[in-house]
Order: C-alpha cells, then sequence, then structure tokens
C-alpha cells in the first residue's frame, strides 16, 4: 500500500497534481522535490511560483499537514513508495534531433538519483511528458544501476491538464490513464497506483493500457486538440477573403455531434507547453520510424499556426498604413491563454517581435505576467534600445493612453469590461482595435469610433463607413 510519494520537479504538472493527490488522500504523505532552492521557497510561501486558479487553497489546506515542498531529494526518494518523475522535457536545441526531439536530460538525471538513493523497492512513475519508449529508458538505467534486492516497476501515468483550469481537471478528469508492463509485478503496480486515484475518481474514468500506448496517448491527444485550432485558423484566413464569419461557421461545425465544439475558436494561433513541443516530438518520432509522409501531416499542424501568427501580425502592420515605426502599440495580454502567468510560446510573443523589428514602441499590460518574464521573452531580439521601447504597465488604461492601437493577444476576462469610450477618448486617432481572440464587441466598437480587425471576418464597406464617419466627428 502507497503511504508515501515523492515527486521529482515542482513546476506546472508536478505541484499542482501532488497538491490534489494530497487533499483527496490525506493518509498519503507527499512530498514535492527540486534542486532549485528559490522554486521550493516560493511553494512554501504565501505567493506561489505558479498562478492557477484554486491552487492556493489546495495548498495552504495541505502544506505542513500531508503536503511537503522540500530540497531534501535523497530523504524524499528514500522514504517514499511512489515516485513521479515530472521534470521538464524541453524540445532539444542542439544535436541529433534539434529542434524537434525531447531532451530528456533532466529525466535521465532523475532516473540516475533514483537508482543511486533508492535501497528498496520503488514504483517510479513517469508523469513528464515523453516520447514513447521513454519508460524503456528508464528502466534500462534503473535496472542496470540498482542494488541486490531492489527492484523497480515502472509505470506511465500522463497528465492532461489544461493551464488555468488544472485544478479543476484534477479533481474532475476526464480519465486518469496509466500504463504499465503485462507482467505480475507490473500489473501489481498499476494496481497500487489506481488506489491513489480512486480516492476521488471513479474506477471506470482510470484506464489501464501497456506503457508504450499510455505515452502514445499523449502526444496523440496533444496533436488532435491543435490541430482542431489549426484547422479553424485555416478557415478564417479563407473567411477574411470570403466575407463568411469563422465564428458562425465554427458554430455550425461544431453543432454536428460527430465533431463538437470544443477548441474550435479562431485566434492569433496556440501557445504553451504542450502543443507545439509534442507536436514536434511526434514529427520526430515519425522520421525515426521511417514514416515521413506521417510526419509532414503533423508538421502541417505546426506550419499552419505559425503561419496564423505572422498573418496576424502582416494584418497590423499593413492596416497601420504599412508602417509601425514609432508608432505607439499597446499590447493586451502576454500570457499564451487567460488564467495562467504563463508565456511558452505565446503568441504575443511573435507579435511583440514582429512590431519591434518594425520600429514599433510597446506598451503591454497582462494582469498576470511579470515584467522579468516579459522582459526575459523579448531579449532574445538583441535591440540595443530594448528597454526604451518597451513599456510595461500595470493596468489597461495607462497601457493604452496616447498609443495608436490595441493588439489583443490574451482572451482574460477582464478585457471584455473594459471602458472602451474612455479608452479611445485618450488614443491617438485613427484608432485602431486588433482583436486577436475573438472576445470583444466588435459593432459597439465601431459605433465608438475604433478601426476594428479581428480574425475571420472582413468588415463590410457599410461598416467600414461607419468607423471612419465617426473617427471624423471625433
Amino acid at each position: 500500500m502507497i503511504k508515501k510519494i515523492c515527486c521529482i520537479g515542482a513546476g506546472y504538472v508536478g505541484g499542482p497534481t501532488c497538491s490534489v493527490i494530497a487533499l483527496k488522500c490525506p493518509d498519503i504523505c507527499v512530498t514535492v522535490v527540486d534542486k532549485s532552492r528559490d522554486r521550493i521557497a516560493q511553494w512554501n510561501s504565501d505567493k506561489l511560483p505558479i498562478y492557477e486558479p484554486g491552487l492556493d487553497e489546495v495548498v495552504s489546506q495541505c502544506r505542513g499537514k500531508n503536503l511537503f515542498f522540500s530540497t531534501d531529494i535523497e530523504t524524499a526518494i528514500q522514504e517514499a513508495d511512489l515516485i513521479f518523475i515530472s521534470v521538464n522535457t524541453p524540445t532539444k536545441t542542439f544535436g541529433n534531433g534539434k529542434g524537434r526531439a525531447a531532451d530528456l536530460k533532466y529525466v535521465e538525471s532523475a532516473a540516475r538519483m533514483i537508482a543511486e538513493i533508492a535501497t528498496n523497492d520503488k514504483i517510479v512513475v513517469e508523469k513528464s511528458t515523453v516520447p514513447v519508449r521513454a519508460a524503456e529508458s528508464i528502466m534500462n538505467i534503473l535496472r542496470a544501476n540498482n542494488k541486490p534486492g531492489v527492484s523497480y516497476q515502472i509505470l506511465s501515468n500522463p497528465e492532461f491538464l489544461a493551464e488555468g483550469t488544472a485544478v479543476q481537471d484534477l479533481l474532475c478528469a476526464d480519465r486518469i490513464l496509466i500504463g504499465g508492463e503485462d507482467t505480475l509485478e507490473g500489473q501489481a503496480a498499476i494496481e497500487e497506483l489506481c488506489r491513489v486515484y480512486e480516492h476521488w475518481i471513479p474506477r471506470e474514468n482510470i484506464i489501464t493500457t501497456n506503457t508504450w500506448s499510455s505515452e502514445l496517448s499523449k502526444l496523440a491527444a496533444n496533436a488532435f486538440l491543435a490541430q482542431r485550432i489549426s484547422s479553424i485558423n485555416a478557415l478564417s484566413a479563407i473567411c477574411e477573403k470570403t466575407g463568411a464569419d469563422v465564428s458562425e461557421v465554427a458554430r455550425a461545425v461544431g453543432l454536428d455531434s460527430r465533431i463538437g465544439s470544443k477548441f474550435l475558436q479562431a485566434s492569433v494561433g496556440f501557445g504553451g507547453s504542450c502543443f507545439q513541443k509534442d507536436l514536434l516530438n511526434l514529427v520526430y518520432l515519425c522520421e525515426c520510424l521511417k514514416l515521413p509522409e506521417v510526419g509532414r501531416y503533423w508538421q502541417g499542424v505546426i506550419d499552419m499556426n505559425e503561419y496564423q501568427k505572422s498573418r496576424f501580425s502582416a494584418q497590423v502592420i499593413s492596416s497601420l498604413f504599412n508602417t509601425v515605426t514609432d508608432k505607439h502599440i499597446s499590447l493586451l495580454g502576454f500570457a499564451f491563454k487567460k488564467n495562467t502567468g504563463d508565456t511558452r510560446e505565446s503568441p504575443a510573443i511573435h507579435v511583440a517581435q514582429t512590431l519591434l523589428d518594425e520600429g514599433a514602441i510597446l506598451h503591454i499590460y497582462d494582469p498576470k505576467v511579470e515584467e522579468a518574464q516579459i522582459m526575459e521573452d523579448l531579449s532574445p531580439l538583441g535591440l540595443s534600445d530594448l528597454k526604451t521601447r518597451i513599456n510595461i504597465y500595470h493596468d489597461a488604461y495607462t497601457a493604452t493612453r496616447n498609443t495608436h492601437a490595441i493588439v489583443v493577444c490574451t482572451e482574460w476576462d477582464e478585457f471584455m469590461e473594459l471602458d472602451y469610450k474612455k479608452i479611445f477618448s485618450e488614443m491617438t486617432k485613427p484608432a485602431y482595435i486588433f482583436d486577436g481572440r475573438k472576445i470583444l464587441d466588435h459593432d459597439n466598437l465601431q459605433r465608438i469610433g475604433f478601426n476594428v480587425q479581428t480574425i475571420g471576418k472582413k468588415l463590410t464597406r457599410a461598416a467600414i463607413s461607419r468607423v471612419w464617419g465617426s473617427q471624423t466627428q471625433v
């Protein structure tokens, strides 16, 4: 029976997952460990290192009782019955597979630590998003270095969390997927992990498979979701040329019960830590398996996402008389989606970099992204005057004052509730809004006097006339 759990890695997956396990399994002691003293200190403070709605409440309820955050990795591994490996698996930036393959150096390091420290049997659970057959690599490391009398069972238990709803996703999971070896020992280990989740997840929602199916299912799930976004974004380009409205198209398509409405919201593009990384990983896997046609298919999903970001950025520039040099442009939102402070692969970075390359001066506001993170994301541009051309604000009204245009990059709810009459009165005319998330009331903005551009919808001549007519009256 599992009495103690250790999680190696205190990031976006390990922290929330183990916090919810501690909440729902008061009889299990859960310790999350990490080499970063700063990160662990944040988990033990009043300001957690990540923002997730509801996470603060879960952590405060369990921390110090059966939930602990520590840098004492050796003790946590030694005492644990079950160990989650939940470390970062970034895309490789060099060597074979550069730009596509997952870099498993942190996974390998965790496996070697376990082999060095453990003196009794362990269930080791692969929680990080990894390529197919990564569990086999972990097993090879552990069995090649294990001590006499110590045995390991390796399980794959991928996460299916969406940032911004991670706590709810954990509490009310669609499914829990556990993969393991088809041996008596492997099946016994699967059963032990099932019992942990059965504290709050119905058994019929816990799916067991072989290890390889579990690993591939994670990549496949993210690939399918990204594919839906790229598909509707591809249609949005057609809509803008023909006069169709992509929202109406998406609604009509989504009402088909075989398709459904989720992930059919056209936008400036998808971001986050998973979609692009997992797609690239899938493409690389196809190439390694000598399935180039399959690889090209999934590469097309990535290419369409890049095209959408570039297309939107080009639209901003062309609408502003084909030049943004020395123009002040406000970016509302920098996170890759609402209800998170995560900026990894955020479309806002691409838009900001394009505008900066063209000489714009940016006014950036995001309710959850720290100023240091924004500057770090944009520093690779290497612009000598970067700090003078990026202004970061703590509210939308000061961020938009005296600007030529507003570019909505993140679908924060508060952006729908702003007083746009007040904002319009304090902007340079003609005033533009580029709604990259299709969340604003475009008709109302036109009545106020804004020149409005959005994704997948072409303004009619009458609408454009109304916009310019109202602007000339201001």
